[in-house]
């Protein structure tokens, strides 16, 4: 089996956790795609290749026609900007033979939309931070956060109505929300093609870097284990997604969902939910056994920086 791995850029943890998936499972190589051609994963991985934008026209007939090429099984899409793409054109990819682990595109649109999953959380019982729709009637200090965005970027903490003058904000495309100072986790989940949730980690947001977890701890919390998992399928989720929330002492907030692999997703491989292994398995035909509460608690992650040398004969692709 062979696995391509998308917009590949920095995630060598994520080529190596499928490198470790294929060598479970008999083989196979790992390719990074990237249009890039200096993202650091193309080294790590087995084979490389330079792709077009996922926003390209020509991205998905080019796509199809390389995973045919190369025998590709898989295929794993790790950026916002490609998945509502992807989401739409699965079917043609599993009718040519190829698995892409996304979310159906309903999924897909409500997840990257912050506006309306906040909507989605409170028609269905699920607890959000309270938007506030008069920025007049605020009460500060406020959070405010682009409506359609990932890692971080333009989330803000404003602490005065002058801050907020200044700030310009545009209801738009952003939102305005109560500042909540409680304990952020993200939870882990997995579902497979079925629908049935196989695994949910939660683990606490220790320290945080331009929106990725770099310290972060599994937890044993059967509430927010449970309680993100029913939002999971709510949703429709598949394959891999992160739940994120603020757990109080006697509340559960969440804050949105990324129908993805997660910057500190590789906590939760080593806290015993080797999702990128189950990912393989499933497009091998297998089924997977549920794996609800059977991860490993008081596990810390510690994220750092690395070094990769490449000699010039050695480059890829």
């Amino acid at each position: 089996m062979n696995v391509a791995i998308l917009s590949a850029s920095r995630k060598v943890w994520l080529v190596q956790a499928f490198q470790r998936a294929l060598a479970a499972v008999g083989g196979g190589r790992v390719w990074a795609l990237d249009c890039d051609r200096h993202a650091a994963a193309l080294q790590a991985a087995d084979a490389a290749e330079l792709s077009p934008r996922s926003d390209a026209p020509e991205f998905i007939e080019w796509l199809l026609l390389w995973c045919g090429r190369e025998r590709i099984s898989l295929v794993v899409p790790t950026r916002d900007a490609e998945l509502a793409i992807l989401a739409a054109a699965a079917e043609r990819f599993l009718r040519a033979g190829v698995r892409v682990a996304v979310s159906p595109p309903e999924a897909v649109g409500l997840c990257l939309d912050k506006r309306r999953f906040g909507e989605f959380c409170r028609e269905r019982g699920f607890a959000t931070p309270a938007e506030i729709h008069d920025p007049g009637t605020a009460r500060f200090p406020v959070f405010v956060k682009p409506r359609c965005g990932q890692a971080g970027y333009g989330t803000q903490r404003l602490d005065s109505a002058e801050a907020l003058a200044r700030h310009g904000f545009d209801p738009a495309k952003e939102l305005l929300q109560e500042f909540v100072s409680d304990p952020e986790f993200t939870i882990d989940v997995f579902v497979d093609w079925d629908g049935r949730l196989v695994s949910a980690v939660p683990r606490e947001r220790v320290r945080v870097v331009d929106g990725e977890s770099v310290v972060g701890r599994t937890v044993r919390d059967d509430e927010l284990t449970a309680t993100a998992g029913r939002l999971a399928l709510a949703i429709g989720l598949r394959a891999h997604g992160t739940v994120q929330a603020f757990r109080g002492p006697e509340r559960i907030r969440f804050i949105e969902v990324n129908p993805r692999f997660g910057g500190g997703a590789a906590l939760g491989f080593a806290a015993g939910c080797p999702t990128p292994e189950w990912l393989v398995r499933l497009a091998g035909g297998e089924q997977i056994e549920t794996r609800l509460g059977r991860h490993e608690a008081g596990l810390w992650m510690f994220r750092h920086a690395t070094d990769l040398f490449r000699r010039q004969e050695e480059l890829k692709p």
